[in-house]
């Protein structure tokens, strides 16, 4: 191989390990936005289940009152 092919080559492979430390880093951020929004879902279905724990006892009141 000639050295202006070498060089186009080495410089092809220069920029295919760019690329790929690049998809690295935007994979681990993605990762951590999934981590955050896993973490936030989590939190919504605990607030979720608590409302609709309130709400049913509340439900429950009132039938009690209603009979009373």
């Amino acid at each position: 191989m000639e050295q202006p092919e070498l060089q186009a080559l080495a410089d092809k492979l220069d920029r295919l390990i760019e690329r790929c430390q690049k998809l690295e880093q935007d994979n681990a951020s993605m990762r951590e936005l999934q981590d955050d929004w896993n973490r936030e879902r989590a939190q919504l279905m605990q607030k979720n289940d608590l409302a609709k724990h309130k709400i049913e006892a509340m439900i429950g009141r009132l039938r009690a009152l209603e009979q009373h």
